[in-house]
């Protein structure tokens, strides 16, 4: 049996995932982390297959509190076959993307790293003894082709940009020391296109020069994407439609 832990579930991209793999195998389970497992539903025909457990990437500083609450589902010897970390921050209560340095702010950019960046850290010093099993297992942050270095041209949304760059380069760092222990393995980095969203919602005039998916079809691409991972992708950046995006 399949196991596929997801962060940030209760997202747009997150619940899409969830949904997604749990209709694909009827012998899959998922485990979802969120601020409030309340507030996020699934289809009854899916009870059984899916454990939410509260957690909270912005306050995300102990692992061996999820590390203890994840051992209540699944023991480590079961392992995890897939970890993807959708939790995500653009805007929110007074934050909202800069398009100046006078727009700068100290509490929205450490903000933006919490979520988007130690948030995943701390996770992955958490779950990394559930994939230390011999099968195959993939670890997909993610990220964002805004957070790429060598694609930035416009400059501007300076916490996004760079908590997403911070997030790339966590990526890099488990793909080269996860495989020590947890061989054979795929850690990348996945952008999964303009996605329609609370994230995106405020952005509708941008939007229509853009190609934008619904969360249904964004899920699809980015489980094509995974699904054809192997050892080779370990340490990549990719798009949602499988090309490489520089860093």
């Amino acid at each position: 049996m399949k196991h596929i832990l997801i962060a940030g579930v209760s997202g747009a991209i997150g619940h899409a995932l969830a949904e997604h793999y749990l209709a694909q195998d009827e012998s899959l389970k998922v485990i979802g982390l969120c601020r409030d497992p309340s507030t996020v539903k699934f289809h009854s025909e899916y009870k059984g297959r899916v454990h939410l457990l509260p957690w909270d990437a912005a306050g995300s500083t102990d692992s061996t509190e999820i590390a203890f609450d994840l051992e209540t589902v699944l023991s480590k010897d079961e392992g995890l076959d897939g970890v993807i970390y959708a939790a995500g921050f653009l805007h929110g209560a007074g934050i909202v993307p800069e398009k100046r340095l006078e727009d700068l702010n100290a509490e929205a950019l450490a903000h933006s790293f919490a979520v988007n960046a130690t948030g995943f850290a701390v996770l992955m010093r958490a779950v990394a003894p559930w994939l230390r099993h011999r099968g195959f297992k993939t670890v997909v942050a993610i990220s964002a082709k805004v957070g790429s270095i060598t694609d930035n041209g416009f400059g501007g949304w300076y916490a996004y940009r760079s908590s997403k760059a911070a997030l790339n380069m966590l990526v890099r760092n488990f793909s080269i020391e996860l495989p020590r222990k947890c061989r054979p393995l795929a850690c990348v980095a996945v952008h999964p296109g303009t996605t329609l969203s609370p994230l995106s919602e405020p952005f509708s005039r941008s939007l229509a020069q853009l190609t934008v998916h619904e969360p249904a079809d964004t899920a699809r691409n980015i489980a094509s994407v995974i699904d054809g991972l192997t050892q080779d992708n370990n340490g990549q950046f990719l798009s949602w439609d499988g090309s490489r995006i520089p860093w």
